[in-house]
């Protein structure tokens, strides 16, 4: 049966509307990152990241920028996922940088972290809870034997949240990137739900700006964190559960009559700081006595950091470094809620917090689940490569192009 005549009629009409509104769409376009040179997928997950940001409705059906390991050889799978393989500009080159990675599920996540700070010249250590699932930690394995500057720690910690294996399994990776042969300038430490806000260019820049200082945020310790390091907390380990629990057993005064600060337990420091930090006797003794405190990733950093004598240290220094954007709960006023949900009191972003992390000056923000939240991790991370590849000053391979 032959569809009515005024349906034939209005095909014409309807097509000019589809080349409209095609043709306002290439308004967006980039000048260096042609249309041409992008999927139909990345097309799309452009365009509706733009409505996002100007807090629009959109919709886009799974995700989009998709991996695949498992389904290729190594070889093919660092082309087939668009993974950049040599350094986009001398500068980058000369400036390598490492990288630990701390993980205990949601391999999907960690992938694409993984993608968006990888560059051939840089080094990576990733380390795995012990206490992660068999299949994940095979997943992790298989998938780091794909990259030569990338490698598993040495040592495996059953991480306790705020407890001394968190700080460990750092120590362990800080350990083998020494031993890695990279000439790396700073390291920085992540964990598998951060991203990076910055392109590596940036990222090299920034820390450059420091000229050699150790960025580690902190200030004296406010009085709701006294407790911390003043009584003794044992980590407990449970077949449901795994927790610090704090004693009423005061804790000896700290060694070296250091002055113990409270800050971040993410941070980008020097290579000779990390030797001090695994060498030097007053590191070495401040370890030990920080074993059976609350959190001492969050003052063994900055504790080290504040003595004058100590390479690339910072005495006087506060929370600056811009290490990380993180919205609190208890923070609303100032960076205007969560638009996805909170989580021990800190936000996994929605699409809706896309426009508060662009502009923001940090060069990583935490937390993400692409699971929960798949676009608000694919729009950064299209926004990050199209600006990596706009920066280059090499040759851009079609294959890095979303």
């Amino acid at each position: 049966m032959r569809p009515p005549m005024r349906y034939l009629l209005a095909i014409p009409l309807l097509s000019a509307m589809v080349f409209v509104v095609l043709h306002k769409s290439e308004l967006y376009r980039s000048t260096k990152y042609p249309r041409q040179t992008m999927s139909h997928e990345s097309y799309l997950l452009r365009r509706a990241c733009e409505a996002f940001i100007e807090q629009k409705k959109a919709f886009v059906w799974g995700n989009l920028l998709k991996t695949s390991m498992g389904r290729f050889a190594c070889s093919h799978y660092l082309v087939h996922n668009h993974y950049i393989t040599s350094p986009l500009s001398a500068e980058e080159a000369a400036f390598p940088l490492a990288y630990i990675i701390t993980l205990h599920k949601d391999f999907d996540t960690f992938e694409r972290l993984f993608r968006a700070i990888y560059m051939p010249q840089n080094v990576y250590c990733v380390h795995v809870d012990e206490k992660a699932a068999v299949q994940f930690k095979k997943d992790v394995e298989t998938f780091v034997d794909c990259f030569p500057n990338a490698f598993l720690a040495s040592k495996n910690e059953p991480v306790i949240y705020a407890g001394i294996s968190r700080l460990q399994a750092d120590l362990h990776c800080m350990k083998d990137l020494l031993e890695s042969g990279v000439r790396w300038k700073y390291l920085l430490n992540t964990c598998g739900q951060d991203f990076p806000l910055k392109t590596n260019k940036e990222i090299v820049r920034h820390l450059k700006g420091y000229k050699g200082k150790n960025l580690t945020p902190g200030v004296l310790p406010p009085g709701h964190v006294l407790s911390r390091t003043k009584y003794i907390h044992k980590e407990h380990i449970g077949t449901d559960s795994s927790y610090m629990k704090k004693t009423n057993v005061l804790k000896q005064s700290p060694p070296h009559n250091l002055t113990v600060y409270f800050g971040s337990a993410y941070i980008a420091v020097t290579k000779p700081f990390v030797e001090f930090i695994l060498n030097d006797q007053r590191a070495i003794d401040l370890l030990e006595w920080s074993k059976d405190t609350y959190s001492p990733d969050e003052h063994f950093w900055v504790t080290l950091n504040r003595i004058p004598d100590v390479p690339g240290s910072m005495p006087n220094a506060s929370w600056e470094g811009n290490l990380r954007a993180i919205k609190w709960n208890d923070k609303a006023s100032s960076h205007g809620g969560c638009h996805g949900h909170y989580v021990r009191g800190i936000c996994i972003y929605g699409t809706g917090d896309l426009k508060w992390l662009l502009k923001s000056t940090s060069m990583f923000a935490n937390k993400f689940e692409l699971k929960t939240y798949p676009l608000t991790v694919e729009c950064l991370e299209l926004s990050l490569r199209e600006r990596a590849l706009n920066q280059s000053e090499t040759q851009v391979k079609p294959s890095w192009y979303f």
